[in-house]
């Protein structure tokens, strides 16, 4: 967590609305759910990304049309900004891509 975010991270307000959003996606990742998986969500993800100048608008940080509700794996994808050189196929194997 970058520094500027802590405070608003650990808020009541994120606190209610990350719980009310996981609540509302059924507690699944969504990220999952597009590929017909069905794996619990752990993270809530700004789709437009908090940054210092957005931090205090509740329009980016608490509004249900910029989150999403995944798993650690589908956040870990929205993060990276390098190609993958390993992958994990059908059966569970780590396989060079």
């Amino acid at each position: 967590m970058k520094e500027y975010a802590k405070t608003f991270y650990k808020s009541r307000a994120w606190e209610q609305c990350r719980n009310a959003y996981i609540k509302k996606t059924g507690g699944l990742c969504e990220g999952c759910l597009k590929k017909g998986q069905y794996n619990p969500a752990q993270i809530v993800h700004h789709k437009i990304h908090i940054t210092p100048q957005n931090i205090n608008e509740p329009s980016i940080t608490l509004n249900f049309d910029n989150l999403e509700a995944l798993c650690r794996f589908c956040h870990a994808e929205k993060h990276s900004n390098s190609v993958k050189r390993f992958v994990v196929d059908e059966l569970g194997r780590v396989v060079a891509r």
